[in-house]
């Protein structure tokens, strides 16, 4: 009944997560979140089949209300946005983000890399893009029931912490390299301690593919001269401060004039 490739949802849990069969093994699909960086698996009897899945228009909605946001005067001023690098353990939803900095006409790069190996590589791609954003994400998750003060509870959270130890061996002014680390569920606290400007999750919750691709994204369109509006850009999120938090950040764009 069931094939790789299926979106499906799990009765078990109301229908609540949309994923997508990735493997099946024996009477086990394993799954992976079609907008949240869950992985996860299930019996196939208690899967349900959606044969319309949501498509990336709504991407294209979260990039519209970014741009609302922002509210840029085309009319005498030119702008030079923030330059994106964004490492992120999973392929699809990295392609996922950089068409989303694409629609929003800015310059982004992608490395997808297992978060194991971020670490070890992440000032190579530093070196090499030399960006003024860093997006460091993929797939996390914290054991129920455990100590959430413990980093040894979390599947990827020690690794987003070393990448962002890391990059602050690169560039340690917060306000020169913007960092926007951590997945569902990742350890927020050390990860802000550790010098990142945004991280997932304060609540231990899952988040959305996109939203660290929305808060770079308002990151590189907003003004060097200006800080941005915390409150504000992590609302654009999808699931507000449950799922990400974050410093006063000043923006990273140039404005000139004339245009």
């Amino acid at each position: 009944m069931f094939k790789i490739g299926d979106y499906v949802t799990r009765k078990s849990y109301g229908n609540d997560i949309l994923f997508v069969i990735v493997d099946i093994l024996d009477d086990v699909a394993y799954l992976k979140g079609h907008d949240v960086r869950l992985y996860a698996d299930s019996y196939l009897d208690d899967l349900v089949l959606v044969t319309e899945k949501e498509n990336d228009s709504d991407d294209r909605n979260d990039a519209l209300k970014i741009k609302d946001m922002l509210k840029l005067d085309r009319s005498e001023y030119f702008y030079l946005p923030g330059k994106i690098l964004h490492i992120d353990g999973d392929k699809d939803y990295l392609r996922r983000c950089i068409d989303f900095y694409k629609e929003m006409h800015l310059e982004a790069y992608g490395v997808n890399l297992e978060e194991g190996k971020f670490e070890s590589e992440i000032l190579n791609c530093l070196n090499e893009y030399k960006p003024d954003i860093l997006v460091v994400t993929g797939h996390d998750s914290f054991k129920k029931n455990k100590d959430k003060n413990d980093i040894n509870n979390y599947q990827n959270s020690l690794n987003f912490v070393k990448a962002v130890s890391k990059a602050r061996e690169y560039e340690r002014n917060q306000d020169k390299l913007i960092i926007i680390a951590g997945a569902c569920q990742s350890f927020y606290e050390d990860l802000i301690k550790t010098g990142a400007n945004f991280a997932s999750s304060p609540k231990r919750i899952n988040i959305h593919a996109l939203d660290p691709a929305i808060i770079a994204s308002t990151v590189a369109l907003s003004p060097k001269n200006k800080e941005i509006d915390l409150i504000s850009v992590i609302e654009k999120t999808h699931y507000g401060s449950k799922g990400i938090g974050g410093i006063i950040t000043p923006g990273v764009m140039y404005v000139g004039y004339p245009r």
